[in-house]
Order: structure tokens, then C-alpha cells, then sequence
């Protein structure tokens, strides 16, 4: 039997519990932080749950996080436990969903047939292989979108720390980032919130984009330059942004993205984890951890992912 606290706000329980539970039968799966620390093998964790000081926890293997992104974890100076990361593929299913819809609205140019009343039968688009999207961070987020977006028939170029290879995306070294944005007519970021990525997209860096191009952001907000954002649209520099994450959350009401002609705003809703497909990733690490055999996912602290 493992001993597994379940630290994340309490309106999670409710979905989660009896899904883990169901495919773990051998978990005692408990919420009482105040139970003996000593006696937890395993911690579930979300930021905004009840334990935010991992240090009594002495003989917990593991802390599963239930996010994808892990920046309010890992940066937690208690943790001294091995941390692993969420992937979950309904999560990666939805983001790439929710890049695939926004970039195709782009690509046709949906927002010139705007109902006035005036035939525009002039306005096709050329097809999607005439276009490139590149797409920043070749996680596994990023190797979904990319897989997704190849399928209709984009050229993809994708930017990532390691400069691993991906099957059918022309993967751009991590030196040459001006390189992957100049041929960006769609850029989408998936980016970590990290001390590398902060401000990454600054004004230096957008002017880099062809003109009109459109930007994509449901990876992290920090990774964006909002007064640098705001001034390439104002200018016409830029086509139109599509923003799901921010600096704050939520957007503050008198935020300017919330009334900029050129700038859709969405609520943190590109990707979700999916508890039917997540927990059978988080009970596998949970045994994994248990058994002693590696852990799946596991984040490199100094890298922040």
C-alpha cells in the first residue's frame, strides 16, 4: 500500500479522487496535510493547494504535479523531492487543437469577411504548404501542434533548447533564433516560463517577424513583451495576436488587450489537463517511483522544466 497525499485545492478532489483510486487500488490516497509527513510515499500537487512546505515530507519519492507547467513548483525552495511534470496527452490533444483552429482562422483570412453587407470574392488564400509556422518550444506540446499542423499541409520550423530532430519539422539551431522568426507568418509559443524565456519576445525580437504575421501565445505570458506587443500592432507591424496566457491572471479589467481591434484575448483555455487521460500518467510514475525504476518526466531543476 502507498501513502499518497493529495495537495491540490480541494475543487479538484471531487473529479480526480475516484479516478486514482479506481486504476491504483493499492494507494491510500489521503487530503489531511496535517497527517504524519513522515508517512507520505508520494505527493499529487498543485499550486494552490494546502502544502506549500515540502520539507517534513522526508520519505516522499516523488511529487507528481498535475500541470503541465511546473515554474510555481520548482522554484519552491522546500523541494527537495524528485519532481515530475505532467504530460498528458488529452492536454497535448487540446493544445494542438486550439493552435490548429487559430492558426487556420489566420491562414484564411477569416476576419476580412466581415457581414456588411460587401461580396469579397477576391480574397482566397493560397494553401496552407505556401505558409510557414514556426513554433517556439518542441516539447511535447510543441511536437503535437507541429505533428497536427504538418498534417494540413504547413511548413513548420520549430525552435527549441535542445535542437533535437522532429520528424517533418525543420528544426532551427539554438543560436539562430532571428532565423525562425523571420520566416514566421504564424508564430506560436509554447515557451516555459524560465529565467531564459522571460521577456524572450521583446520589441527587438517581433520586428524580426515578416509583416503581418500573426502571433499565437498560449504558452507562458512572461515570455512576451506586452508594451512591445501593443506598439508593433499599433504600428501595423504586426497582424493580430491571439493571447490564452499573461502576466496576470486574470487579465485585469482595464488591461488595453481586452479592447485591442487587433488582439483576441482567451481565458487560459487552450489546454487543459483531462483527468481521464492524466491520471493514468500520474498512477505510472507514482509505481515507478515506488518500485525504484526510473520516473517519466522527471524536471531538471536547472532548467526549470
Amino acid at each position: 500500500m502507498m501513502r499518497v497525499l493529495f495537495a491540490a485545492p480541494d475543487a479538484l478532489w471531487p473529479a480526480w479522487a475516484p479516478v486514482l483510486t479506481r486504476l491504483a487500488p493499492e494507494m491510500d490516497l489521503v487530503r489531511d496535510a496535517d497527517a504524519d509527513p513522515a508517512g507520505i510515499d508520494a505527493i499529487i500537487l498543485a499550486p494552490g493547494g494546502p502544502v506549500g512546505d515540502l520539507s517534513p515530507f522526508v520519505n516522499a519519492r516523488l511529487v507528481q504535479s498535475l500541470w503541465a507547467g511546473v515554474e510555481r513548483i520548482v522554484t519552491n525552495p522546500t523541494l527537495t523531492q524528485p519532481l515530475a511534470r505532467m504530460v498528458d496527452p488529452g492536454l497535448a490533444r487540446g493544445m494542438a487543437e486550439y493552435c490548429a483552429g487559430w492558426t487556420l482562422r489566420a491562414h484564411l483570412g477569416m476576419d476580412a469577411y466581415a457581414q456588411d453587407g460587401v461580396w469579397r470574392n477576391d480574397l482566397t488564400p493560397s494553401l496552407a504548404g505556401a505558409r510557414q509556422v514556426t513554433i517556439l518550444g518542441m516539447g511535447e506540446l510543441g511536437r503535437s501542434v507541429a505533428a497536427m499542423l504538418g498534417g494540413i499541409g504547413f511548413r513548420i520550423a520549430g525552435f527549441s533548447a535542445s535542437g533535437r530532430a522532429v520528424p517533418g519539422v525543420e528544426v532551427v539551431d539554438p543560436a539562430d533564433l532571428g532565423r525562425a522568426l523571420s520566416g514566421a507568418e504564424i508564430l506560436i509559443n509554447l515557451l516555459p516560463d524560465t529565467d531564459r524565456t522571460r521577456g524572450l519576445l521583446d520589441a527587438g525580437r517581433l520586428a524580426l517577424l515578416p509583416g503581418g504575421a500573426w502571433l499565437i501565445n498560449p504558452g507562458r505570458g512572461t515570455v512576451l513583451d506586452d508594451d512591445a506587443l501593443l506598439a508593433a500592432l499599433d504600428r501595423g507591424r504586426l497582424g493580430h495576436a491571439v493571447l490564452d496566457v499573461f502576466r496576470t491572471e486574470p487579465l485585469p479589467p482595464g488591461h488595453p488587450f481586452w479592447t485591442h481591434p487587433r488582439i483576441t484575448v482567451t481565458p487560459h483555455v487552450a489546454a487543459e489537463t483531462r483527468v481521464e487521460t492524466a491520471a493514468p500518467v500520474a498512477v505510472e510514475n507514482l509505481r515507478r517511483a515506488m518500485a525504484g525504476r526510473p520516473v517519466l518526466h522527471l524536471v531538471d531543476r536547472q532548467k526549470g522544466y
